[in-house]
């Protein structure tokens, strides 16, 4: 479900019972080799990622992080059943092989999908792939056009249809979100009042017909093929999927979505390499989709604006985790300058004064 040898041992406070995982593999996964082993994929803020080997055998365990309650975003059962919906229906998705609900096996649910063998872009290319424009245009028109094919899965067909309500979607969004920044604010925590402000005054009058969302949908969330690099085999990360107005699933990408030339305070924010010479700029983004898809998106910043609003909670909320002790991973650290720099971002997209044109 991830690529190459990125992974690490596990980090200190994030560890697992590997003799008591062993024991539960082996009574419900037939074949089981032994010794099974499991590293920790480091990327990542927010449910804990594992790999797991058995022989010949990988899969990929996922698991809340510790220190959090439970939640939709943490809800292993919801991410195992988007998983079981799209089989078969979305080429993307990794398979879902098994879930656990007992707490007593590693102290938490989780559920173990097969892992997609690939290439996934972090804030550089990786070693060995030399980011030439050509291949830049060519894989990130691979993930808008493999969002938009998500965003045409039948969902009611793939029987998940009670995932979410998406009518008042966009109205919930705002308001849960303005709610849980308010709940994470720590004493250095910047303003939200004036962007929640306009982001409630300027929901869309209408919204578009429900579609699917990934809700974390970023170059970092989707694997890339080793032998055509060009050619996006997976998508990972369901935790936050849901049902809604489909442009909800475009602004929180645009969010992401750092440029060359954009101000040095919002580059610094960067965590992929949408900067690069050969890469779309967010007005191709928007044109690409809208050609895939026929979905109008004539205004599209409010969704934007929300998008860097929402990335800016979660920014917040795992940099709480960090400030309460309950993470000792260094990279929370600096999480809240990024909270500070999306805001600000977000209310210039309000104002009409940067984002897609």
């Amino acid at each position: 479900m991830t690529t190459g040898e990125d992974t690490s041992p596990l980090r200190a406070g994030e560890g697992l019972d590997v003799a008591a995982l062993a024991r539960y593999l082996a009574e419900t996964i037939e074949g089981l080799v032994e010794p099974l082993t499991v590293r920790q994929f480091p990327a990542g803020f927010s449910n804990l990622t594992y790999l797991v080997r058995s022989g010949s055998s990988e899969w990929v365990l996922r698991r809340p992080p510790h220190g959090t309650r439970p939640s939709s975003g943490h809800d292993m059962a919801r991410e195992f059943r988007v998983l079981s919906g799209l089989l078969g229906r979305y080429p993307y998705a990794p398979e879902p092989v098994l879930l656990c609900e007992d707490v007593s096996v590693i102290g938490a649910p989780f559920y173990l999908a097969r892992r997609i063998r690939g290439v996934i872009l972090r804030r550089e290319y990786p070693p060995g792939l030399p980011p030439s424009s050509t291949l830049v245009r060519a894989q990130q028109e691979a993930l808008v056009d493999a969002l938009a094919e998500l965003h045409r899965v039948d969902f009611v067909e793939a029987g998940l249809a009670s995932l979410g309500q998406p009518v008042g979607y966009v109205e919930r969004q705002v308001r849960g979100w303005g709610s849980r920044y308010d709940r994470a604010r720590t004493d250095d925590s910047p303003d939200s009042a004036s962007l929640l402000a306009w982001l409630q005054a300027n929901r869309p009058v209408s919204e578009h017909a429900a579609a699917l969302l990934h809700n974390d949908y970023k170059l970092d969330n989707v694997v890339f093929d080793e032998r055509a690099p060009d050619r996006l085999i997976g998508v990972l990360d369901w935790e936050m999927a849901t049902l809604g107005d489909p442009r909800m699933d475009l602004g929180c990408s645009l969010a992401y979505w750092i440029e060359a030339g954009d101000p040095d305070w919002l580059a610094a924010t960067r965590t992929l390499p949408t900067h690069l010479p050969g890469s779309l700029t967010r007005s191709e983004v928007l044109a690409r989709y809208e050609r895939a898809t026929g979905l109008p998106l004539t205004d599209m910043r409010f969704f934007h604006a929300f998008g860097l609003f929402r990335l800016a909670v979660i920014a917040q909320q795992i940099y709480l985790r960090f400030v309460r002790g309950q993470t000792r991973d260094q990279r929370f650290a600096v999480l809240g300058q990024m909270v500070r720099a999306l805001l600000r971002a977000g209310e210039l997209v309000a104002a009409g004064r940067f984002g897609p044109t």
